[in-house]
């Protein structure tokens, strides 16, 4: 019986923020997991993640489910590194390299009063998907006297537009659906 060999294709596609390139993968890389690595010095726990940042271009990497963000440093023309990073990246799951050693942490690990459960299932049912797609992630992380306090990862982290749809989107929706949301503001922004 033959071995079937599996063949791995990665394809690049924009996100919002001009900075980061979104590489999607045929295939789960990192299955129910996310792991952001803002800096060369965040890298240790994957393999992968360190290995990007051997490349001078590389400014951050973020790795989810079957796809990478690769934020690039100011002055790089993607249309130089997008071939390199998709020829390393394909040549890294072929060769069946380790991706990361550990699972992230659930970020919110508080007492889930029936206000929080609502606002983690909103942001888990309407706003994650639509925050992966463009490469980032979205986690909860408190709410505290009307206001809600996320995390921004990935192409979100440092996107130009993320304030706008942190406002009118993510804002608009959460306090539109849950009465006691007053605000809604991003971790460090």
């Amino acid at each position: 019986m033959k071995n079937i060999v599996e063949y791995i294709s990665v394809y690049a596609e924009q996100t919002p923020n001009p900075e980061t390139m979104k590489f999607v993968f045929n295939r789960m890389i990192l299955p129910d997991d996310a792991q952001d690595f803002p800096t060369k010095d965040t890298s240790q726990t994957s393999p992968l993640a360190k290995s990007l940042f051997e490349f001078s271009f590389v400014n951050g990497v973020f790795i989810m489910n079957n796809f990478v963000t690769i934020t690039r440093l100011q002055g790089q023309e993607w249309e130089e590194i997008i071939p390199i990073i998709k020829s390393f990246l394909i040549s890294y799951v072929e060769a069946d390299e380790p991706i990361a050693y550990k699972k992230a942490e659930r970020i919110y690990d508080g007492t889930e009063s029936q206000v929080v459960t609502k606002i983690i299932e909103i942001l888990d049912t309407y706003i994650k998907p639509a925050v992966e797609n463009d490469g980032g992630m979205i986690s909860f992380k408190s709410f505290i006297e009307g206001v809600v306090t996320v995390e921004l990862k990935g192409s979100c982290s440092g996107c130009p537009s993320s304030t706008v749809t942190l406002k009118k989107g993510i804002e608009s929706m959460l306090t539109r659906m849950v009465p006691e949301v007053k605000e809604v503001v991003a971790e460090g922004a």
